[in-house]
């Protein structure tokens, strides 16, 4: 999280009344909110734009927001403040082993939420990832969303951009073709089959436009990975 930029929260909640109480809340608190009715719409905003904080209702009309938690987790380390109007310990227990960093019950004080909010934006920037990856001569830029190879700057798509980040996080690991299109296009993603194919080929395209040595290899059978090249012929 830049602190050039106002942190954003994601609000999934199908209450309009809490939605627009929290919506002004945490606007007037300088952060920038963003909200969804739906769990679907929810992780869909999410994987297009992944927020600094989420604020996630338990009862949602689609998924609940245990599978919501989940699926959040799953794509990454965005903060999760879980709202619910059970106060039961193993309701709360759940939604802390799903991967909520926090629970709040129904009703809630509004400054015990913004309190809370705080606090987990505070780890959140303490842990937050790194201005930069560097795996042999690539570098990528976690702020610009940008690449480079030496000297030669490489502008990405976000879809690019992300599944170059994910290869950056997990060097030398083989990345399975489930695990690819979970992280990146999301579990209920039913596009065209060899979409993570294709994205694959402009991504080498842009990355050894100048002759460069591949890095990110098919492991054939298995997905992919991203490693340092070799003597071998590049697949």
């Amino acid at each position: 999280m830049s602190t050039a930029q106002r942190p954003a929260i994601l609000v999934i909640d199908d209450d309009a009344k809490i939605v627009s109480l929290l919506r002004r809340a945490l606007s007037y608190e300088g952060y920038s909110v963003r909200t969804a009715l739906t769990a679907t719409a929810g992780l869909s905003g999410a994987r297009d734009e992944p927020p600094d904080l989420v604020v996630l209702d338990l009862m949602l009309p689609d998924l609940d927001g245990y599978e919501v938690c989940r699926r959040l987790r799953a794509a990454g380390e965005t903060p999760i403040l879980m709202l619910t109007a059970r106060d039961e310990i193993d309701d709360r227990v759940r939604g802390l082993d799903e991967g909520a960093d926090d629970y709040l019950v129904k009703p809630f004080a509004l400054q015990e939420l913004l309190a809370r909010v705080r606090v987990l934006l505070r780890r959140a920037q303490a842990n937050a990832e790194p201005r930069q990856y560097k795996f042999e001569d690539l570098i990528l830029d976690t702020a610009t969303r940008e690449a480079a190879r030496g000297e030669r700057t490489i502008a990405l798509s976000t879809k690019e951009y992300q599944l170059l980040s994910l290869f950056m996080r997990h060097p030398r690991q083989v990345l399975t073709r489930d695990v690819i299109m979970d992280q990146v296009w999301g579990y209920d993603y039913s596009g065209e089959s060899n979409v993570l194919e294709v994205y694959v080929g402009y991504l080498r395209q842009k990355l050894e436009a100048a002759g460069e040595p591949r890095l990110i290899h098919t492991m054939r059978g298995a997905g992919y990975v991203l490693k340092t090249p070799s003597a071998e012929k590049v697949r």
